[in-house]
This record gives C-alpha cells, sequence and structure tokens, in this order.
C-alpha cells in the first residue's frame, strides 16, 4: 500500500473502538494500517472493503511481533505519522478476591496494556520523528487507556493498575518526546460494544447517573481520538470520556 497520505496504525482494529478509530481516521485522510492478534479473516476482509488500508496480523505479547509491526508498517507505507495504541486485554475478577488476581493474569495484564503500548512506541520513535521533521508538525501517538486508571473501579484491580500505568506512561513520554511526538491518551467509561452487551450493572449506571445518561458509541471515543490527532499542540493529557460519570 505505497501511499502519499499520512499513515497512522491503530492496533487492535478489526473490531468495537479499534474499528471506529481507523474509519475515522481514514475519513480524515489518512490511510490505515489495521491489526488484531486473532482475527486475520476479519482484518483481510476489512481492508479488501475499505481503500487505503492494509491488514497486519502480530500478537503484541510478543517482543518480535511488537518490531515486526512497526517493521512492516514501514514496508508497507513509506512512513508512519499516527501510532493509536489501542489494543489491550481485560478480565473481570472481583475486587475483593485478591486470590484470584493471579500473578499470571497480573503479568499478562501489564505486558499488553503497558509494554506494549511503550515498546511499540520505542519502536515506532525514528519513524515519528522523521514524519515530524518532514512534514513540519510533530507526530502523535494516542494511547487508548480507561476511566478505570482514573477512579477506583474497572473489570479488575489488574486492569484497573495497568490503565493507571498507561496514562502516567502517557504523560511521561509526552514530556520525554516533545516536541517531535506528541503523546496523549483517551480514557472511555462504558462504551457499547458486543463485549458490553451483558454489563447489565455498568448499562444501568450510565444510563440512571451520567449527566449524558448513556455509554458512548465507538464512534464518540474515534472523534475524541481524531480530536486529539489533529491538533498540532496538545500533548501530555488524559482526556477522561465518560459522559461525566465522573462528576456524580
Amino acid at each position: 500500500m505505497t501511499t502519499t497520505r499520512p499513515v497512522a496504525l491503530v492496533t487492535g482494529s478489526t473490531s468495537g473502538i479499534g474499528s471506529a478509530i481507523a474509519r475515522r481516521l481514514l475519513q480524515e485522510g489518512f490511510s490505515v494500517v489495521l491489526h488484531s492478534r486473532n482475527s486475520v479473516e476479519t482484518g483481510n476482509a476489512m481492508a479488501k472493503e475499505m481503500p487505503h488500508t492494509c491488514y497486519l496480523q502480530a500478537d503484541l505479547a510478543m517482543e518480535e511481533d511488537r518490531k515486526r509491526l512497526i517493521r512492516e508498517t514501514l514496508l508497507e507505507c513509506g512512513r508512519l505519522d499516527v501510532l493509536v495504541n489501542n489494543a489491550g486485554i481485560s478480565q473481570v475478577i472481583p475486587h475483593g478476591d485478591l486470590l484470584a488476581a493471579s500473578p499470571e493474569i497480573w503479568h499478562e495484564m501489564h505486558e499488553v496494556n503497558v509494554v506494549a503500548p511503550f515498546r511499540l512506541i520505542a519502536h515506532a520513535q525514528d519513524a515519528l520523528r522523521a514524519s515530524a521533521a518532514l512534514h513540519g508538525k510533530p507526530a502523535c501517538v494516542v494511547n487508548v487507556s480507561s476511566h478505570a486508571g482514573v477512579r477506583p473501579k474497572g473489570a479488575s484491580i489488574p486492569y484497573s493498575a495497568s490503565k493507571a500505568a498507561l496514562n502516567h506512561m502517557t504523560r511521561l513520554l509526552a514530556l520525554n518526546l516533545a516536541p517531535a511526538i506528541r503523546v496523549n491518551a483517551v480514557a472511555p467509561g462504558l462504551v457499547d460494544t458486543p463485549l458490553t452487551e451483558t454489563w447489565t450493572t455498568a448499562r444501568t449506571l450510565w444510563s440512571e447517573k451520567s449527566p449524558m445518561r448513556r455509554g458512548a458509541t465507538p464512534e464518540d471515543i474515534a472523534q475524541v481520538v481524531a480530536m486529539l490527532v489533529s491538533s498540532d499542540y496538545l500533548t501530555g493529557e488524559v482526556v477522561l470520556s465518560d459522559g461525566g460519570l465522573n462528576l456524580t
């Protein structure tokens, strides 16, 4: 996919929030590299359906796959201007059941939700700096976090702690990569996806307590990501996108 359009790599982009982000950036004039760990058939079908896209498979728990994803993006597109770290994992564990949050769960959650975004940024930084130098505007990283990283909530304590770490990492990288690379995050609350269809308690909470009286759609979150991408100035921000639930 040789292109003269700016290029965005969106991890975890074959469904849900990631798919909405990919489609929104495509509308904004980007060529988009789609990615998933498992849904290869879906990814290839999306790439055929959507112009100016390609699909790459990688397991972001594996360092070699992280390196390969950036390498193949550059081979395929010749440039990288935006990296959206959307891919992540979660697991529902009652916060009071401490023994259920095993060391294996802690390690896996941290590896995918924290280490993988950091390493992808590390491997992509030269390409992102080259984009900034060539085009006279900062390149951009957006990390998809969670309101669980801001408030003491979430599917499990390991998940919430991993998102809190991602938020702090976002600010640290914003300091250290500026001015060539901006780094921001969006922190959604409840988002209407197939994953959350059975989350009746959360859905009731958002419909009754949040000022907006609903959870977000994937497109709502994609709009925030597009706003962060379009800015040439914002960096180090974690944009809480929970329909105002945090105010209650």
